[in-house]
């Protein structure tokens, strides 16, 4: 790397040093050729070397750390750097210099402030949390936090260490076990940053509280923000029994959630309770042990596949020409104001910053609809996420009308109105003739094919499908779907649009349920065949979410509707046969009028009753004519539903209604919750084994029939040794290549 030059100091390729003439030394770290500066491997060795010579500078009474980039402090280590790593040695080493550079900081003879504008993530919090003061910007692009546990991982250079010793435990876990980030002021609220300023006067701001504590000659404890006086109540009490409470009901919940299926949070409570107990030397030893663990863990390697698949996807235009450009959304149209409607109305808004016409038939649904907007913007008011003015400004964006007024400006309209077919087209007539004269139309439709949905329009190049999750506002996938018709330009467009509202976007071919809605449909319908055969309810719920998932089937149909199931279940037995024909009785929990949450009749209790679990409503076996006494084993209950997917995700490949494995892995974890740590359906076939993969469903089709049948691209890359993702990679939409397809088995 050429070396950067700065003002009037030392020539190095990602830090650079400003002497000013109240003794303050700036240095400024701007990593070239990166758009954020992150945590190199060079980074330790000139790190050193900067502070090596400001340890023999005469002319230097205090420092400050700082960023050379517009709107990034450090984002973090370098996670590319980590997933080279093969061995636990090799990352205990990399923790351990880390460390050493960490405490060299705090230990160092000048005070040393770090100013915080944008992104302070990962090693960059630790970074800041070694210096002995932190002042940060009040601007929205500042974060602050240690998100390493969604990586699977743990803080290895000191975080797991000095964060409770300068919030106290309890805010220290809810940072670290969750990843969350904080902006500047409730990072200040924790005691995190000891100021909050306009970006305007960071740097001027941090330098004299540099000086401030060089003029004070402070001892390291207090430049480092501790309080001697009331480190005990910050650690929760110093007694034994006070630390073992503490950290039981920590691990009790954290159980709760992850049902023992990731290692990191585990290991972040261990080291966090042993550098308390044993003190910092002995904490610091565990935090290099366990982040040596965790790095070659095959749950880190999962993670950070997720996290490099994102991050390719926040490149991706959707299309294969280079040359197509997204045009410009400067009004979006939207179509129903029922909870996705208006959900996709508040996006648009408050996170697209894109003016949203909202129409709806009556002033009931219009009045529905925008309270609902209200209802979340008043609560994100309320926990001062946003100001008064963001409040006003997002609701202001969004303007209600039960016509088609406001629409000619409008260069995307969405629409999310009931599932019929004939509603849907007449939408599409509406505004071709009363919309923008190139308007694209997007449906946000879970089920109905986009080619059938456009049949009659003038312009079907312009018709698409945008398939968001509910609540809109919380999920984070958006699935869309283009025709053979649909022109690249329009799929631009909807990619950039969904990537302004904040998701995750990945684009599939048409068809029957499309990719999500479809790999669901079979996994559903083999919940219903174990209910069916005596699986109870609550062993059902229990084991899929012991396999992985965030919640079991039969919680997931209460709350999408078990009539809504019903509908979807039929229109997917209409285009895929057979395989998908479900158990007998399930039809009877409709005639019951059982249709789940929303009328407070499914297969839960919703009396109202406050309960720490729900409850099962037992007379739904009554209904179905079941007993609830199969013994059936917990791995074979979670095994049958996740190759139900994990097969039609196979299919789906096959078919080509996927561009890539990747995209099928995304959709499959953001969209229905497929366990992260399994990497998604292709990572996990390539994990447990095609040739492995294969024989269990060929196992099970034995017992239970075609809908078992493994997908021909299973058969065919178990036969040439090829898998979803790596060199050998398998190609989606060709089959056929290595062995004949329909009947054709692998008998293992």
């Amino acid at each position: 790397m050429a070396p950067k030059k700065n003002g009037n100091g030392k020539h190095t390729s990602m830090l650079s040093l400003e002497k000013r003439s109240d003794g303050v030394a700036v240095i400024r770290m701007d990593v070239p050729g990166e758009s954020m500066n992150t945590l190199q491997q060079s980074f330790g060795e000139e790190f050193g070397q900067m502070f090596e010579e400001l340890d023999q500078s005469s002319d230097v009474r205090a420092v400050v750390f700082t960023s050379g980039k517009p709107g990034s402090f450090i984002a973090g280590a370098d996670v590319k750097m980590l997933g080279k790593v093969r061995t636990a040695h090799d990352a205990r080493e990399l923790s351990r210099a880390g460390q050493r550079g960490m405490d060299r900081l705090e230990a160092f003879r000048l005070p040393v402030v770090a100013a915080i504008h944008g992104a302070c993530l990962g090693g960059g919090l630790e970074l800041a949390l070694a210096c002995h003061g932190r002042v940060a910007s009040d601007d929205k692009k500042t974060k602050l936090g240690l998100p390493e546990v969604q990586l699977g991982l743990l803080p290895g250079a000191g975080g797991t260490q000095r964060l409770p010793r300068l919030v106290g435990v309890q805010a220290a876990l809810d940072l670290m076990l969750t990843g969350k980030q904080l902006d500047g002021k409730r990072a200040k609220k924790i005691g995190l940053v000891d100021e909050v300023v306009p970006e305007a006067i960071l740097l001027e701001v941090a330098c004299g509280r540099a000086l401030s504590l060089a003029d004070a000659k402070a001892t390291d404890k207090k430049r480092s923000g501790f309080d001697a006086s009331k480190l005990a109540d910050r650690l929760l009490g110093e007694t034994g029994l006070g630390r073992r409470i503490l950290f039981d009901q920590a691990k009790k919940k954290l159980l709760e959630k992850t049902r023992g299926n990731y290692p990191a949070p585990e290991r972040i409570l261990e080291v966090i309770k042993t550098g308390l107990e044993k003190g910092m030397a002995r904490g610091l030893e565990a935090e290099a042990e366990a982040f040596g663990e965790l790095v070659v863990s095959p749950e880190a390697a999962q993670l950070m596949n997720i996290f490099f698949a994102t991050t390719e996807l926040k490149k991706d235009t959707g299309v294969d020409d280079v040359n197509v450009k997204a045009r410009p959304v400067h009004k979006v149209g939207m179509l129903g104001a029922g909870l996705m409607g208006a959900g996709i109305a508040y996006i648009t808004s408050a996170v697209a910053k894109t003016p949203t016409r909202l129409k709806d038939r009556d002033d009931k649904g219009l009045a529905a609809g925008m309270k609902y907007v209200g209802d979340i913007v008043g609560e994100r008011f309320k926990r001062r996420r946003i100001s008064a003015n963001d409040r006003d400004v997002i609701l202001a964006r969004i303007t209600p009308t039960t016509d088609y007024s406001g629409f000619r400006e409008a260069e995307v309209v969405i629409e999310a109105v009931f599932e019929d077919l004939d509603l849907k087209r007449r939408m599409i007539a509406d505004v071709e003739a009363q919309g923008h004269p190139e308007a694209i139309f997007a449906s946000n439709t879970s089920s109905l094919p986009i080619t059938r949905i456009a049949e009659g329009a003038k312009h079907p190049e312009r018709v698409i499908g945008m398939h968001y999750f509910s609540p809109v506002h919380k999920m984070p996938l958006l699935e869309i779907i283009v025709t053979s018709k649909t022109a690249d330009w329009v799929t631009a467009t909807c990619v950039e649009l969904g990537k302004k509202q904040g998701k995750t976007v990945i684009v599939v071919n048409d068809g029957v349920g499309f990719y999500t809605s479809r790999i669901l449909a079979p996994y559903m319908n083999e919940a219903a065949y174990l209910l069916s055969e005596g699986v109870s309810v609550e062993k059902l719920d229990g084991a899929l979410m012991d396999w992985g998932f965030p919640v079991g089937p039969i919680t997931l149909l209460d709350e999408v509707g078990i009539d809504v199931g019903e509908k979807v279940g039929k229109i997917m037995l209409e285009a895929y046969g057979d395989r998908l024909i479900p158990p007998a009785g399930m039809e009877k929990l409709v005639a019951d009028k059982r249709f789940g949450r929303k009328n407070g009749r499914g297969f839960y209790r919703y009396d109202g009753k406050k309960k720490s679990k729900k409850q099962v409503d037992d007379s739904v076996y009554a209904v179905l004519g079941v007993q609830p006494k199969s013994e059936i084993p917990a791995h074979e209950v979670a095994e049958r539903c996740a190759l139900q997917m994990v097969n039609e995700a196979a299919l789906c490949f096959g078919e080509g209604i996927l561009r890539s494995a990747r995209d099928g892995d995304i959709g499959a974890i953001f969209g229905l919750g497929f366990a992260p740590f399994r990497g998604g359906p292709f990572r996990y076939v390539d994990t447990v084994g095609v040739l492995e993969v294969v024989r269990r469903l060929e196992n099970y089709e034995k017992k239970f029939g075609r809908r078992f049948a493994p997908a021909p691209i299973l058969v065919e890359m178990a036969q040439s040794g090829l898998t979803f993702h790596g060199e050998r990679r398998a190609k989606p939409g060709v089959v056929g290549q290595n062995v004949a397809t329909g009947a054709a088995r692998l008998r293992v």
